[in-house]
């Protein structure tokens, strides 16, 4: 077997190595226009109130405004932070004030499962841990209607990729294109046979 160098800081690896980690991002699914209705819904009466003059004034005050754009900027950038990630045989999810990170081991694949929640109530969200959640966005720690903890990243109850982990905890995530994720993650899981 004849011996290679890696080109940036000259170690060395032959032929049998495993082949380098394998980084790919999965595009989530896109919200509903109703989840970006809630920026709209909550600015309107804050802007309202904010106008008024305070006690004994006939002009606005300016901290209420300033208060008011902060609130919404934050928001509306943490509505739009939404990443499913595998990197070196870790799962890190990022939903907006969210990141959790998984190793691919701790995962059963066996048993994930693509579906919708319409027809599967049971994996349903039911309670909020520790959650964001509007009309269209569901994300953070939640208590399915089954009684499991789980962590969700949900822009949708349609083809919900279930990723049971060993633990007894689920991952409920809406990626874009969840066939294709399920069988990446399982590639990557798979024993690799012996040279």
């Amino acid at each position: 077997m004849k011996d290679r160098f890696d080109s940036g800081e000259g170690t060395q690896t032959t032929a049998n190595d495993p082949p380098p980690p394998v980084r790919r991002e999965f595009a989530v699914a896109p919200m509903a226009r109703t989840a970006w209705l809630l920026l709209p819904a909550i600015a309107l009466p804050l802007v309202l109130v904010s106008m008024l003059p305070p006690h004994g004034s006939l002009h606005p005050a300016p901290a209420w405004l300033a208060a008011v754009a902060l609130l919404l900027a934050g928001l509306w950038l943490s509505m739009r932070r939404r990443r499913i990630l595998v990197d070196d045989g870790v799962l890190t999810v990022a939903a907006t004030l969210y990141t959790y990170a998984i190793p691919l081991a701790d995962l059963d694949l066996e048993q994930a499962r693509i579906l919708g929640l319409e027809e599967h109530t049971q994996f349903r969200p039911a309670r909020g841990l520790n959650r964001f959640g509007t009309p269209g966005l569901r994300a953070g720690y939640y208590i399915l209607r089954n009684g499991r903890r789980a962590f969700c990243l949900l822009t949708s109850a349609d083809r919900v990729l279930v990723l049971p982990q060993r633990d007894g905890r689920v991952m409920l995530l809406t990626p874009q294109a969840p066939d294709a994720m399920l069988e990446h993650l399982r590639a990557l899981a798979a024993p690799r046979p012996a040279r």
